[in-house]
């Protein structure tokens, strides 16, 4: 049997293992290993397990997953960001599904100090979406929303996923973080856009509210968003000003947050032990799939099959644009199946070498990639975001209500996708004019 033949047949039940729900980073480990050891020997592939680990682990960059978890998560159990959705829905009350609008700026605001959708959605769900509802807006705009917004957590820095990103490409972190920040913002304005719009052609969507508040209230309100403001200054004007690198900025950003939560006195033990063991477990739960997907990457490497993939499709003669509509549809149809890591780390080995030799940019291609996997963390069947939005609300809104709600939100990102496409400059502006 030939190595191109076992890699075929490890593959396959890499697939398998995946779609019987056992977690990928177990799965691609396990099949890495095996395939290793049937291509060579039990030395070889037990050598590897050693290497590879520790070669990834090497990374000085990666020490700043911890610390930027570490970062949102004390701000999600301290409590900080919920001046922001405060302030803003003070503020934008009166505009035309004015607190869907507020929504969708506390999940901005929240995304600059966790980098996770999932924990952006949790939190404004909590606050926001009772909020709506109370005011009779309708739980399709409001759970959708939130769940919606929620994935410009990814987006706006710190991102997880373009840290991990930008480790495995080789690509700068800090690029790819003004990338996004880019992206990120045309996001939040699409979905104020589209908040306003559907609004407007169906007023019984958010009926009006008028948020009585006088010019000295409207300022404490503003006031009230200073702990996340600090966080957000303190950390970014010095990553973009140079200052310091992707690393220190999570370090910085973690002693920055438990002080402000020491100031505003809502840093209780609970809330330190809660953000602490969420930080540890997180962190362990992606470093097993990134090893896993070096493991996978050697093994790809070693058999020889990455290359015959990429070979395939390119020897098609496809123009890079066709082939890059086709990368888009793959990662749409596994952001429906698989969590945006697994997603990542289990195909960039086959796909970076065919971005790389269609002359798109790896970085433009990084920022690009991780707003095709939050599309799926909205898309049916998974929806992650759906999903904890539904823990958060309850009965207020079936699933059903939620996907939904979410439809029109999938429509604004596909066509934001598009746009990154036909003008790559959209992404690589800010990067390159900070860069000279």
């Amino acid at each position: 049997m030939t190595e191109l033949q076992i890699a075929g047949i490890f593959i396959s039940i890499l697939l398998a293992m995946i779609l019987m729900r056992i977690p990928i980073g177990i799965s691609l480990i396990a099949v890495s290993f095996g395939g290793l050891w049937s291509m060579f020997n039990w030395n070889i592939a037990w050598g590897s397990l050693g290497i590879v680990p520790y070669s990834f682990a090497n990374s000085w960059v990666l020490s700043s997953i911890p610390a930027f978890l570490f970062m949102g998560f004390i701000c999600y159990h301290t409590r900080l960001t919920q001046g922001l959705f405060n302030a803003a829905q003070i503020w934008l009350s009166s505009l035309p599904g004015g607190l869907a609008i507020a929504s969708v700026f506390g999940c901005a605001g929240f995304a600059a100090v966790t980098g996770s959708s999932v924990a952006c959605s949790a939190a404004m769900g909590k606050i926001a979406v009772p909020e709506m509802v109370r005011h009779r807006y309708s739980p399709e705009l409001a759970t959708g929303t939130v769940a919606a917004a929620g994935t410009i957590g990814a987006l706006i820095p710190p991102s997880i996923l373009m840290i991990l990103y930008g480790i495995i490409s080789r690509q700068s972190v800090s690029a790819l973080f003004l990338g996004g920040l880019v992206v990120g913002v045309i996001t939040l304005v699409a979905y104020i856009v589209l908040i306003l719009v559907r609004v407007k052609m169906n007023p019984d969507l958010a009926p009006p509210v008028q948020i009585s508040a006088t010019r000295a209230e409207k300022i404490k309100a503003l006031g009230q968003t200073w702990p996340v403001l600090l966080i957000v200054i303190g950390v970014f004007a010095g990553l973009f000003g140079g200052a310091f690198t992707p690393t220190e900025a999570g370090a910085i950003g973690a002693m920055l947050s438990t002080i402000v939560a020491l100031l505003y006195r809502t840093l209780t033990f609970k809330a330190l032990r809660m953000a602490i063991t969420e930080t540890l477990t997180t962190t362990a739960a992606l470093l097993i799939i990134a090893v896993g997907a070096s493991l996978l990457t050697r093994f790809l490497a070693l058999s020889g099959i990455g290359d015959a993939l990429s070979d395939a499709i390119l020897g098609f003669g496809a123009a890079p644009l066709l082939i890059m509509i086709g990368i888009v549809c793959v990662y749409l149809a596994l952001g429906m199946m698989l969590e945006p890591v697994g997603a990542m780390l289990l195909t960039l080995p086959i796909v970076l070498p065919i971005v790389e030799e269609t002359g798109y940019s790896l970085l433009w291609f990084g920022v690009v990639l991780v707003k095709l996997l939050e599309i799926g963390m909205i898309t049916p069947p998974m929806g992650m975001n759906v999903f904890v939005i539904k823990g958060v609300v309850g009965n207020t809104a079936s699933l059903s209500t939620i996907f939904k709600g979410v439809f029109w939100f999938v429509i604004v990102d596909l066509l934001i996708v598009a746009a990154l496409i036909a003008v790559p400059d959209i992404v690589m502006f800010l990067p390159d004019w900070v860069g000279r």
